[in-house]
């Protein structure tokens, strides 16, 4: 039922700074979507743990069940504002686990998808940062897509870029554009952000965008900022500092069919000789 034409359409990118007061964040997540919708944008995208700290010692206390306090309102202001919004993501609770979860929202305010972080942030970096989520949160375990008018989209959070097989099975499913809500740190960040973004783009042949939680040198877990979107010829097209700030970019769904048509390599794939599948 969606157009076949190739429509350009404007993408948000919410660099929020997030506090220990979850009814802040919420408020101000909320103002800062109106903002963009008021800007034309037509999908919007939060910041990976957007209404909690960041950390393994607050996702217990601040996780909530899906619909809940958090998803109620985002679903509002995503009708309200007739948007598709991506949730960044929540700490989730469900049947006693916890999950790292970003929930979507349609223009009239529906649930579209719900993507539990499928590869958990466990690594350990001698004399700069060790992190382990597995501590609390379990993994989820299945893809999640969602179709807008404009093309259809693929979610990762966070730690999910580094699997790149991940990001070829949203492209054999026909994604155009990935968003990944996350929270990379004063060490990997300044490391592999941006060339993670530009090898899943040029890789898949397609946009990649990344959302963070503004800095704040103050909260335990520091985290990177620099949200970004990159264009399926690699190119860094739209990038915040480290404050909190919006972001925006023009999608255009003709310059990626361009790029595929020059350089073919989704249909030069040899696939008598490897190939990657979604299992689930």
């Amino acid at each position: 039922f969606f157009s076949s034409l190739l429509l350009d359409f404007r993408l948000a990118l919410i660099q929020l700074h997030v506090s220990a007061v979850k009814s802040d964040n919420l408020q101000r997540a909320c103002g800062l979507v109106r903002e963009a919708s008021a800007r034309g944008a037509k999908v919007v995208a939060l910041p990976e743990c957007f209404n909690s700290p960041y950390g393994t010692q607050y996702f217990k206390e601040y996780a909530e069940k899906i619909p809940g306090e958090s998803t109620q309102k985002l679903s509002e202001v995503a009708k309200e504002c007739s948007i598709y919004l991506v949730g960044g993501s929540i700490p989730e609770e469900d049947d006693g686990k916890l999950y790292n979860t970003c929930a979507v929202f349609g223009p009239d305010g529906a649930i579209l998808a719900k993507h539990r972080k499928v590869h958990l942030f466990d690594i350990n970096i001698p004399g700069k940062i060790q992190f382990k989520e597995s501590e609390t949160l379990s993994p989820g375990n299945s893809f999640s897509m969602f179709d807008t008018p404009y093309c259809k989209v693929g979610l990762g959070i966070c730690y999910d870029i580094r699997f790149a097989e991940m990001a070829q099975v949203y492209g054999q499913k026909g994604c155009q554009l990935l968003i990944y809500p996350g929270a990379f740190n004063l060490t990997t960040g300044p490391a592999h952000w941006e060339l993670l973004q530009r090898g899943r783009a040029v890789d898949n042949q397609v946009y990649i965008a990344t959302v963070s939680p503004a800095r704040d040198e103050k909260a335990s877990y520091v985290a990177w900022g620099h949200s970004t979107v990159v264009n399926p010829w690699g190119e860094v097209i739209a990038k915040a500092g480290a404050e909190e700030t919006v972001i925006y970019t023009d999608i255009d769904l003709k310059k990626l069919a361009e790029i595929r048509q020059q350089i073919p390599i989704l249909s030069q794939k040899r696939c008598d000789l490897y190939g990657i599948e979604m299992k689930k």
